[in-house]
């Protein structure tokens, strides 16, 4: 399965605290909406077992990002999406960025389901 998904707002700007309660954010809100949409409009079914995933980043812009902020936003959205059930279906990240992609950024994302044969936990 590979499909683009815009680039996620970083785990930074993924959470509100809002007193004692930590919520998601409008924008990690419309993220995930947005992937659930193109989720819907491909009719693409859950993956089932251990799962690897390819992300490739073009963030927006050559401001200074970290890698791993990104993941959880992505991560959650697909799981909501149905492309897996659960993310810690997740075995194996393999995670690059990119030159950026001016005006708005852009994941290149392939997953597989694993074949356990072989494969290392």
């Amino acid at each position: 399965m590979e499909f683009e998904l815009p680039y996620p707002p970083s785990v930074n700007h993924y959470y509100r605290h809002v007193g004692p309660r930590v919520l998601i954010s409008r924008a990690g809100r419309k993220y995930r909406e947005t992937v659930i949409t193109r989720f819907r409009s491909c009719g693409i079914e859950a993956l089932n077992g251990d799962i690897e995933l390819w992300l490739e980043a073009y963030p927006p812009d050559r401001r200074r990002r970290d890698l791993d902020n990104l993941m959880k936003c992505v991560l959650d959205s697909l799981q909501h999406a149905g492309a897996y059930h659960d993310d810690s279906q997740i075995v194996r990240i393999t995670a690059e960025k990119h030159e950026p992609l001016p005006p708005d950024g852009m994941l290149y994302i392939r997953m597989e389901k694993l074949c356990n044969a072989g494969v290392e936990k």
